[in-house]
């Protein structure tokens, strides 16, 4: 049986320094999960959501710790393809300060020969939802033909498709990252920008201008995300802010990508548009008391908590 959201893209193994210094300067570092979309399909499952993955990773060591990840979340693996060639992208994050840099080595990645024909078509006509972001396009142009390829696929079964732009401008041109982003927005029924992604494509600096300018290129939902400010939920009917929900903060990585995987495993519940935007708002804030992208993501459970202690 096919999972009801599948996602696309590429998975990045972290090593994040676990003392302060550079890159030079430091000796141990604790080993984690990013990758927007890994990342994405990780909180769905944990909000409950079925769930499947899509990508190729190397045939390696490091690759068979996110099979391990995605197992032990639920996540179906059956058609991620195992690269003998092309190695799993890795990344470090050290820090200075409160100042965290992030070093990628990423380039030939298995996830980067990612081609249209790697996309198994039965497996996403059969889903309810597609989710895929600006980062899986960005990475080569194999891998953003295979991303247009998998939305295709997608429209032509009635299959919605979700998308965060995620804009990454290290690793396209300003120029191609806009043309192709908004091509995808209009293809997609939900999308998921950051304020600075949205700023970004639009040129404008007032939520309610970015989100009516997204509305008019055609999907159905925008959740755009405004950090410690919450979010603001455009559709047809009207605008909605949704305040934030106050947490002491100790790493925000991940978060945006926590608020899409809520938000997408609500809407797959049954939940309203608003109700979407309030539980992805508080899972999202949740997720930024621990470190790393992954491991404090919340449970359902903790989420219906959190909102219930907030009625």
């Amino acid at each position: 049986m096919a999972p009801d959201v599948v996602a696309l893209g590429e998975p990045l193994l972290e090593f994040n320094a676990t003392t302060p210094g550079t890159l030079q300067q430091v000796r141990a570092y604790e080993v984690g999960y990013g990758g927007d979309t890994s990342n994405f399909i990780v909180a769905a499952a944990r909000m409950g959501a079925s769930t499947g993955y899509l990508t190729r990773l190397g045939d390696d060591d490091f690759g068979r710790i996110f099979l391990d990840l995605w197992q032990a979340e639920g996540v179906d693996t059956s058609k991620v393809i195992l690269d003998p060639l092309h190695p799993t992208g890795i990344y470090f994050i050290s820090r200075t300060g409160k100042v965290h840099s992030f070093t990628y080595y990423r380039t030939h990645s298995a996830a980067s020969f990612l081609a249209p024909q790697d996309i198994p078509q039965e497996y996403i006509s059969a889903a309810r939802v597609l989710h895929t972001s600006g980062i899986s396009q960005a990475i080569s142009n194999s891998a953003c033909d295979a991303v247009f390829h998998a939305v295709d696929i997608a429209r032509r079964a009635g299959v919605r498709v979700s998308y965060d732009p995620n804009v990454r401008l290290k690793l396209w041109s300003p120029g191609r990252a806009r043309s192709i982003i908004i091509e995808t927005i209009r293809q997609a029924d939900f999308i998921f920008p950051s304020l600075e992604d949205a700023r970004f494509i639009t040129g404008y600096e007032q939520p309610e201008k970015m989100a009516e300018f997204f509305l008019e290129l055609g999907p159905q939902v925008v959740a755009l995300k405004l950090g410690d400010q919450g979010a603001l939920l455009a559709t047809q009917d009207g605008f909605l802010r949704i305040p934030p929900y106050r947490v002491e903060l100790v790493d925000a990585t991940g978060a945006g990508d926590t608020f899409d995987g809520a938000f997408i495993a609500a809407w797959l519940r049954g939940c309203d548009y608003a109700d979407c935007a309030r539980f992805a708002n508080t899972a999202a804030a949740l997720s930024t008391q621990g470190k790393g992208a992954v491991n404090p993501i919340p449970p359902f459970a903790a989420v219906e908590a959190a909102l219930a202690s907030e009625s």
